[in-house]
């Protein structure tokens, strides 16, 4: 008897040994795929044909840039829609308050730019509890053209960035689905050597860009990041954000009730349903093209760092909960704990031999994703800047999710929401609980600037 329990203890061991074996190797397969996607995909950038051709044979681009206070390095950031190197578009730029501090730069560069055909529209229409939405919608509707490029304040773009997306956009997959998204991976680079800011960067540009790129390349589901999104108004006319597909065959089909850019102002994370709603109720895929959202990320500290991370964990728990389950496990560090004592069961491999090499092994392909990404190694200046913040940003993924998982209420832009099914959520007044309290430190005050994050 007791031999039959040791046997199949034995076996449990080895199944289990075995799965966290194969289950180490498949992350380490997902993040060589975004390795050599960053190579393939980002080394070169062709100009494109549309951006040489007459006005009249480019289709039309409206650029929406939605406003909020002085984001770091916000001129720049909007010069590079007015130096876009495509014949035929316009720029909206919306605010939602007569006096808001970004207004000034705006019509300075109204004024540099004569010829480009921009205007500001001043006040928002409040469709839901997404502050984003709600400064857009007016712009929404007075576009000129059915193709919007959304782009937040705080992405500087190259000049060619619209006419190779508008290349995509007009593309099909392998399989001859029609491309009713693009999008850019943001990458993030930091003008200030905060610690937050320099964590921050660190995440977007290795960790966050690898799996990122992974996922679309494999493309069995929706993943997309808001950052700069390029997509027809009449798709999105078309869904609602129930992510049920559309049963009519009739191409001009749409669901019941309100559809269009005011039915995601309910969602915090509107970005990834919109994409979500495109994929999944139009049949539409998505598609990255060969160029970056430039991410400039001010001025960060190790507290902002980690309530942003904080905030849309609780918002993905929402929308896609099995996925937020199991990211600890995707993770460097507790993806090692399971590698090392899988190999050292299974193969006799002593842990201190994999684990060094496996977080050297890491880094080495994290810079090269950098690499790929801004087009030239990781500057000496910053390197060690750059690396502490990665180390950081390891030790800290486990404890910020452990934190985040068990809690459903957030901040964002000042106000305090809580976050219900499918990413929805409804804007709450002051909470009184420990951590909240915790939160509610003397920078509070101070907080507004924090609107100038990453939105």
């Amino acid at each position: 008897m007791s031999l039959q329990i040791l046997e199949n203890s034995n076996a449990l061991l080895i199944t289990l040994h075995s799965v966290g074996a194969v289950w180490y190797g498949l992350l380490w397969a997902i993040g060589i795929l975004g390795c050599l996607t960053a190579r393939k995909r980002y080394k070169l950038r062709p100009r494109s044909p549309l951006s040489s051709a007459s006005p009249s044979s480019a289709p039309g681009v409206s650029i929406l840039r939605p406003l909020k206070g002085l984001d770091t390095n916000l001129y720049e950031n909007l010069e590079s829609t007015f130096t876009q190197e495509y014949p035929n578009y316009e720029i909206i730029l919306s605010v939602a308050d007569e006096d808001d501090q970004a207004l000034p730069v705006v019509r300075e560069l109204m004024s540099k730019y004569p010829d480009v055909d921009a205007k500001v529209v001043i006040g928002e229409e409040v469709v839901g509890i997404n502050p984003k939405v709600n400064n857009l919608i007016r712009p929404y509707r007075q576009a000129a053209n059915d193709i919007l490029w959304v782009v937040d304040s705080n992405v500087t773009a190259q000049p060619g960035t619209l006419a190779r997306a508008v290349d995509a956009l007009q593309s099909h997959t392998r399989s001859g689905k029609q491309i009713g998204l693009v999008h850019h991976v943001p990458f993030a680079y930091s003008t200030e050597s905060k610690i937050g800011s320099r964590v921050e960067e660190a995440f977007l540009n290795t960790n966050h860009a690898k799996m990122y790129l992974a996922i679309n390349t494999v493309a069995i589901e929706s993943c997309v990041v808001g950052k700069s999104n390029l997509y027809r108004r009449s798709d999105l006319e078309r869904v609602n954000g129930s992510l049920k597909p559309i049963q009519s065959n009739d191409s001009n089909a749409k669901q019941e009730g309100v559809c269009g850019l005011a039915a995601f102002g309910r969602f915090l994370a509107e970005d990834n349903m919109i994409a979500s709603a495109l994929w999944h109720e139009l049949g539409y895929r998505h598609d990255l093209s060969c160029d970056v959202a430039r991410n400039v990320v001010g001025s960060l500290n190790l507290s902002d760092y980690v309530w942003r991370r904080v905030r849309w964990i609780r918002v993905r728990k929402h929308m896609v909960f099995t996925a937020t389950i199991l990211e600890p496990f995707t993770e460097s560090i507790l993806l090692c704990i399971i590698g090392s004592a899988s190999f050292r069961y299974l193969f006799g491999v002593p842990p201190w031999i994999l684990i060094p090499l496996h977080f050297l092994v890491l880094l080495l392909v994290d810079l090269d994703v950098y690499s790929s990404l801004a087009g030239h190694p990781l500057s000496e200046s910053i390197r060690w800047e750059f690396i502490a913040g990665w180390i950081g940003r390891e030790i800290l993924t486990l404890p910020i999710f452990l934190f985040a998982v068990f809690g459903n209420e957030v901040i964002w832009r000042g106000r305090r929401y809580r976050v219900l099914r499918n990413g929805a959520a409804k804007q709450i007044g002051r909470n009184t609980t420990f951590f909240s309290w915790i939160r509610q430190n003397p920078r509070r005050d101070n907080y507004e600037r924090l609107d100038t994050e990453l939105q």
